[in-house]
């Protein structure tokens, strides 16, 4: 058999068998939904007439007794009234012990009255539904009963076919129809059913309707029955052998249109794999349809055009994977900037694996913050990406710094935890975990081997970063050549941060004393000249406070050396305690420190040498070992203030190193401020009016700006606007031997701690 035959007779076999079966099972699953729910039905309305009468019963009881608990004789008669004017009952009855009647409302109802609670109801005809209760007197003693009832009639039956939605027969002692709702076409069909259901049971008429008795019972005491039509439409299974049939014609001609126009295009593609499986890659097939096959016809012609184009490619990608590791190792060998160097990995790592977008994460205190990231643009899920000033060669854009993922979660924070790479789709119905969004990943980590870590004695940690690319181009996921590729990237990038780690401690033990941690004498200098300049160029005070440990020879002398570190440790914790961050604290040798306080004037710096002599002086040092061993401490301060005190930052750490020694010679334990500098004269330098700029187009100094004085000769000419300029601690300015203006300076005790 052909490849056509066979598609017609296995679509032919597909759809037919399924429309039998089909066809069957909506045939029996109609006729068992239709007698399921009308048995459903008969349910609810028995529960609705047991509950119907069962309301009824307790109404009937509560009248019974509101009569019974009227004690006195002659007042019964009245409550009964009212129980019949409020509608609770019909009729009221009050007899004696023995059955006499004492009371009957007026209008009494035909008998037999059927009593709501009797467990066996007796046959006959039922006119009314009665409850009884017992009249007794204070003593307990039983007068008799008092009942109450309510017709049992056409209308009460219609009430309960109102009720529970069915039609309502009332049977009388001899199984005919007392009261009914029934249709007269259908009334002895329900009739006859009736009589041979028992129990609960539900059975079906010849015309189509379900029915079902409802006592009597015990709380119901009414022989009812009830029935629904059948809802199963008329004519079921006469349209469904025409649909069938109907099917059948159709799905033979669909077959045999379907397995020609099937079979053609495949022909035409087994060609032209059979001419590409030969080397042939210019091989096409005509595309005759938008169907699957249609598509899979493009898709082939497309694959053989990106084939070439992809083997063609491999070997340029190959040159530029060569070139970009080239200017890889340059860029290791040439610099320590570590920004630099991570950027150069991303940009190389993103052209060898043609991904869209990528980020270079290091971890920070179990925390991965993004250092460097290409292409996240659109990706980001925080708002507010903006440029990084920290960085001015960055381009305008996304801030690495606010991709931040904990270790442990979503993709990067996973690889980060167990140390290995992953690759693959990203899941839509994720949970957001602060990643750029993106399809596909591929994240690889990285960790430095022998690093300082491991130099350290210390246990290495799980990794340094991660390096995570998104999205390859062209759509398809990051595959294992990428991620070795990946890996090699991520290797430089764990050289790098090695690196600069290491050259980051070699400059911070270069910079710092190794007993107290504290700065150390170069790095003093180099500090309080940089602070000398930021205090000249924004008009702020600066302080400088020399600190020396009183008698520290004897400390060496008497405990040792090794107690003597102790002391200088402990000193320095103490210092670093009693200073604020932007504060500078610095060791410049032996048992002598400096402190630089930024924005401090006199008053402040003063305050800050008391709390520190206090802190030192109030809590001896204890030595660690046998016998408890405490040494009192104190020191001596020397204070000195820019631009009060001296005007450069070696003159203001030789001021502070004599106000030192004035406060050894005063006794030791106490602070000493420097003496102030003399204020130089001021001389006004006379400048034209009418000076004629020079050939650049700059003016010069006092000559006038659009037709208007200078500022220079305005004030030269007015004089100083400050009411305070002629106090000696105020000063508007100053000038030094080359008459050049430093500006104007706050007073000593206008900014202070």
């Amino acid at each position: 058999m052909t490849l056509r035959g066979r598609l017609t007779a296995a679509f032919l076999a597909v759809v037919l068998g399924p429309v039998l079966l089909g066809a069957l099972l909506v045939g029996s699953t109609m006729a068992a939904v239709d007698r399921s729910r009308s048995a459903e039905r008969l349910g609810l309305a028995a529960a609705s007439v047991r509950t119907s009468v069962d309301a009824l019963c307790q109404q009937l009881r509560a009248a019974a007794d509101a009569v019974a608990l009227v004690a006195d004789q002659a007042g019964r008669p009245g409550a009964a009234g009212q129980v019949v004017s409020r509608g609770l009952a019909a009729a009221v009855l009050v007899t004696d012990v023995a059955g006499g009647v004492l009371y009957a409302t007026p209008g009494a109802l035909a008998g037999p009255w059927r009593d709501c609670s009797a467990d066996n109801p007796a046959g006959g005809p039922v006119r009314a539904l009665t409850a009884r209760v017992g009249l007794r007197d204070r003593a307990g003693a039983d007068l008799g009963a008092v009942a109450a009832a309510q017709p049992v009639d056409p209308g009460f039956v219609a009430r309960l076919a109102a009720v529970t939605g069915v039609a309502v027969t009332l049977l009388d002692d001899a199984g005919g129809v007392a009261h009914t709702t029934e249709d007269p076409g259908v009334r002895d069909a329900v009739l006859t059913a009736a009589r041979k259901v028992t129990g609960d049971r539900v059975i079906e008429t010849v015309d189509g309707r379900y029915v079902r008795r409802v006592g009597p019972s015990p709380g119901q005491p009414l022989p009812l029955v009830l029935s629904v039509p059948s809802e199963q439409p008329p004519g079921l299974y006469a349209a469904l052998v025409g649909a069938v049939v109907l099917a059948g014609l159709l799905a033979v001609a669909v077959a045999w249109r379907l397995a020609r126009v099937t079979t053609r295009p495949l022909v035409e593609l087994a060609g032209g794999v059979d001419r590409v499986a030969r080397g042939d890659l210019g091989a096409r097939v005509p595309v005759r349809s938008r169907d699957e096959i249609g598509r899979l016809a493009a898709a082939f012609n497309r694959m053989t055009r990106e084939t070439d184009s992809y083997v063609q490619a491999l070997t340029s990608s190959r040159d530029q994977l060569r070139g970009h590791l080239a200017v890889l190792g340059d860029t290791l060998a040439s610099t320590h900037d570590l920004q630099r160097i991570l950027r150069v990995i991303l940009h190389s790592a993103i052209a060898a694996t043609g991904a869209r977008a990528g980020a270079v994460l290091l971890v920070d205190g179990g925390v991965l913050v993004g250092r460097c990231a290409e292409g996240l643009d659109g990706r980001w899920p925080a708002a507010g990406a903006l440029p990084d000033a920290a960085d001015p060669a960055r381009p305008a854009g996304v801030d690495p710094a606010a991709l931040r993922v904990p270790v442990g979660r979503g993709v990067v924070g996973s690889v980060a935890a167990t140390g290995e790479p992953c690759r693959g789709r990203v899941d839509p119905a994720a949970e957001p975990t602060g990643e750029p969004r993106c399809e596909t990943y591929v994240a690889v980590p990285f960790a430095t081997p022998g690093g300082l870590a491991e130099r350290a004695g210390a246990e290495p940690a799980t990794a340094l970063g991660v390096l995570v690319l998104y999205d390859r181009l062209g759509g398809d996921e990051f595959d294992d050549d990428d991620l070795v590729t990946l890996r090699t990237f991520a290797g430089h990038a764990a050289v790098a941060v090695d690196n600069v780690r290491v050259h980051e401690e070699a400059q911070r033990l270069s910079l710092t004393d190794p007993l107290t941690g504290l700065w150390n004498y170069r790095y003093l200098r180099e500090s309080i000249r940089r602070e000398v300049e930021r205090a000249s160029r924004f008009g702020r005070m600066l302080s400088v406070l020399a600190l020396d440990l009183d008698r520290f020879k004897t400390v060496n002398d008497t405990w040792g050396h090794a107690a003597g570190d102790a002391v200088l440790a402990e000193f320095a914790r103490r210092l670093r305690g009693e200073i604020r961050e932007v504060d500078l604290a610095f060791r410049q040798g032996g048992e002598e420190f400096v402190l630089l306080l930024p924005e401090t004037d006199a008053r402040g710096a003063t305050i800050v040498a008391e709390r520190l002599g206090a802190a030192v002086r109030d809590t001896p040092v204890a030595l660690d070992g046998p016998g408890g061993v405490t040494i009192e401490v104190t020191v001596s301060v020397g204070i000195a203030v820019y631009p009060d005190h001296a005007t450069t930052g070696q003159q203001v750490l030789d001021a502070a190193d004599a106000a030192l020694y004035a406060a050894k010679a005063a006794g030791r334990d106490v602070w000493r401020l420097a003496e102030a500098l003399p204020w130089p004269p001021v001389e006004e330098i006379a400048v034209p009016a009418a000076a004629v700029s020079p050939s650049d187009g700059l003016p010069r100094a006092g000559a006038a700006i659009d037709g208007r004085e200078s500022p220079a000769r305005v004030a030269a000419a007015v004089g100083p606007a400050d009411p305070e300029a002629g106090r000696p601690d105020v000063p508007v300015a100053r000038s030094g031997p080359g008459g050049a203006s430093s500006g104007p300076h706050p007073s000593r005790h206008a900014r202070g701690r």
